[in-house]
Order: structure tokens, then C-alpha cells, then sequence
């Protein structure tokens, strides 16, 4: 049974501070436990009639609350109308050095960068938050300078995710150079920033950067505009690299050019084992760069993605061959690519001789008149290989 004092305590704070209850986050809390740790999900993308979404106040009443309960280690307040005034609330609580929280999802609120600056200040001192989700949240070129010095000083922060944030270029250039020299950071998300200049000097700075980091092991770059240069750029970093294990690149501009550089570093002992090349442009050649590299003996890669990427038949093909020559590689996805009978007639006999298992792959071999065509079936990259929970937990 839940227990109920952690709801009555919530009650009592709104009281004192003169908080109207919300329906929502008193629900929750009723089902919530306190004999364990745990994470309290506030996510408000629910299906739920009058749903009151969480507000500062309420982050108010939640920051007293969680301040003398142990055993809630997660707060996921995803989706909700939480802005800077908020943000500042749950600094005051992150302020405490050795406080009970371990993970905090903000991701799709209202912060700001004022709120991004106050949580920064806070976690110069936090010794117990070890994951922070502001994605969605238009932090700007200031928040991510402000989040870019936090992490200089800050030893324990593992996972960082400031995807679709309007970071500009001078706040990813600054987290690439901090992370030259944090030992601690393990998974970072920069995707979607704003770009306003085709140079490419973060590429620069984050290849500097993976020559000398020995920690994070996995990093999301989609949509940055990322080019053949700049993916030459990277991959002279990459080659030195012997932490990095996901390499999430999807939705940029690499073409075939950019394919061999990172063929390249997968044939020098590269400790990369996922990479998501979806929506890029690499082509038959590219495919073949790459499909070279997966079929050399030292190549540990398990899984790719090059969704979307215009490849025909040849390169199809290849990718196709180069499982059959690495038994390490378990997962392809391939959809949206051209799908002619050679291509259906190499899937297939992948997936019927068991080398390709149907919920590694994208696409499932059917056949009409004849002839074998390959449909799409929903299965996907997965998106992390080191996630927190509140529970303590990690898939690191």
C-alpha cells in the first residue's frame, strides 16, 4: 500500500506557504511510495482529463517537500509550465551538498536563461545530482556559457541533455572545451542548436576535445549542420578517442566524404559500438566506405542506422555482405533508402539464416507474385546506452 505521509506533508507545506494544491501533483504523490527509492513522475504529455500542469509554485511546494524525504531520488517534471522562477526554486533545494536527488528531467518547460544560470550556480557546489534534462528549454548561447563553467567545477553531473535549447555557436564551443578536462560527464546531448555561420569551429574544438576526454561515452550531434569538413575534422579526434561508445550524427549534412572519414575511424580501434547516420546523404559510396570498414576484423561496431541516406542497390548490398563478414554487427536499420529486388532478396536471406533477427532490423521481407519486396516495421536505434534513473540506477 502507498504510503501516505509524503501526500499529507505536501498538503501541510501549501498551507504554510500559501500554495494552492495541485490536483495532479497530489495524485502522484499519493501513489507514491517511501519505503524505497524512487522517482516521482510528473510528466504532463498524459492522456488526463483537466490535467493542472506543474507551475513554479507548485516546484515551490515540491522543493520543500523533497527537501526532508530521502527516499524520492528522481523528479521528472517533463511537459510542464515550470519557468525561471521555478528553476530557482529547485537550485535553492540542489544547493544542499549532499541532498537526496539524483536525476532531475525538466525537458519541455518554460526555463530560460536566467533559470539555466541559477541551476548552473547551484550545481557548483551539488555532490549528489548526477543527471540534469533541460532539453526544449530555450536556454540560449548564456545558459549553455553558464552550464559550460558549472561543468569545470562540478565532479559528480553525469548526464547532461540540452537538445533543442537555441544553444549558439559560442556556448557549444565552451562545452566542448570544458569537457577537455571533466573526468566525470558520460552523456551529453547537443542536438539542434542555432548556427548562424557555416564555419564549423565546435568541430574543431570537440576534436581537441575527444583526443584528450576519456569519460563521456555517449554524445548526440544531430542537427548541426555537420558537413564532410566538419566530419573530417572529427574524425581526427575520434582516431585518439578510446571512450566514446555512441556517436549519434543524424539529420546533418555528411555525404559520401564524410562516410570514409569515419570509416576511417572505425578501422583504428575505435571504441564506437552504435552510430545513427539516419537523414545524411552518404550514398552508395558512403555505404561502401562504411561497409569496407564494418568487414575489418578489428572493427567492434554493433549497431548503425543509415536511414534515409539515398544508397541504392550497390551500397545496399555491401552493407548487406559486410554482415555476413563481421559477426559483431547485430543491428541495421536501412529504411528509406531504394529498395530494389537485389536489396529485398540480401535482407531476406540475412534475416530467414538468423543473422539478422527480425527486432534488429528495420525492415521484414514479404513476397507477392514472385517477388520479395521489404516493408518497414517500427523498430528503432535506441537512443541511449547510459541513462539514470532515481533509483540509483544506470544502463552505463
Amino acid at each position: 500500500m502507498a504510503d501516505k505521509s509524503i501526500s499529507e506533508s505536501y498538503k501541510a507545506i501549501c498551507g504554510e506557504r500559501g500554495v494552492k494544491i495541485n490536483p495532479f501533483v497530489l495524485e502522484n504523490l499519493e501513489r507514491t511510495t517511501t519505503t524505497s527509492c524512487s522517482t516521482l513522475n510528473l510528466t504532463a504529455n498524459r492522456k488526463q482529463k483537466d490535467l493542472q500542469k506543474v507551475c513554479d509554485d507548485d516546484v515551490l511546494a515540491l522543493s520543500k517537500l523533497l527537501l526532508g524525504n530521502r527516499t524520492v531520488t528522481g523528479l521528472d517534471l517533463r511537459y510542464n509550465d515550470v519557468g525561471d522562477g521555478g528553476a530557482a526554486h529547485l537550485a535553492q533545494f540542489l544547493e544542499v551538498m549532499d541532498g537526496p536527488l539524483r536525476s532531475l528531467d525538466l525537458t519541455f518547460n518554460n526555463i530560460q536563461a536566467d533559470g539555466a544560470e541559477v541551476l548552473a550556480n547551484s550545481l557548483q557546489g551539488n555532490g549528489s545530482l548526477r543527471s540534469l534534462r533541460l532539453s526544449g528549454n530555450k536556454i540560449g548561447r548564456r545558459g549553455g556559457v553558464q552550464l559550460a563553467s558549472m561543468l569545470q567545477v562540478n565532479k559528480t553531473l553525469q548526464e547532461l541533455e540540452l537538445a533543442d535549447c537555441d544553444l549558439e555557436t559560442q556556448s557549444v564551443i565552451a562545452l566542448g572545451i570544458t569537457l577537455r578536462n571533466n573526468s566525470t560527464l558520460q552523456s551529453m546531448d547537443l542536438s539542434r542548436p542555432l548556427f548562424f555561420s557555416l564555419q564549423e569551429e565546435w568541430a574543431v574544438r570537440f576534436s581537441d576535445m575527444f583526443s584528450m576526454n576519456s569519460s563521456l561515452v555517449e554524445l548526440h550531434l544531430g542537427k548541426l549542420n555537420l558537413t564532410d569538413t566538419g566530419m573530417q575534422r572529427l574524425a581526427e579526434g575520434l582516431k585518439r578517442n578510446h571512450s566514446l561508445r555512441y556517436l549519434d550524427l543524424r539529420c546533418n549534412h555528411v555525404t559520401q566524404d564524410g562516410a570514409l572519414h569515419l570509416a576511417e575511424v572505425l578501422k583504428q580501434n575505435s571504441a564506437l559500438e552504435i552510430i545513427d547516420l539516419s537523414s545524411n546523404r552518404i550514398e552508395d559510396a558512403g555505404a561502401e566506405s562504411l561497409s569496407d570498414a564494418i568487414s575489418w576484423h578489428g572493427c567492434i561496431l554493433r549497431e548503425i542506422s543509415v536511414c534515409r541516406n539515398n544508397i541504392k542497390t550497390k551500397g545496399l548490398v555491401c552493407l548487406a555482405q559486410a554482415l555476413k563478414n563481421n559477426s559483431i554487427l547485430t543491428h541495421i536499420y536501412i529504411w528509406g533508402n531504394h529498395m530494389d529486388e537485389a536489396v529485398c532478396l540480401a535482407f531476406r536471406e540475412l534475416i530467414s539464416s538468423g543473422r539478422l533477427l527480425p527486432e534488429q532490423t528495420d525492415v521484414r521481407p514479404w513476397e507477392a507474385d514472385g517477388q520479395v519486396f521489404l516493408a518497414e516495421v517500427s523498430h528503432y536505434l535506441r537512443k541511449h546506452i547510459f541513462y539514470i534513473d532515481g533509483n540509483n540506477q544506470d544502463s552505463g
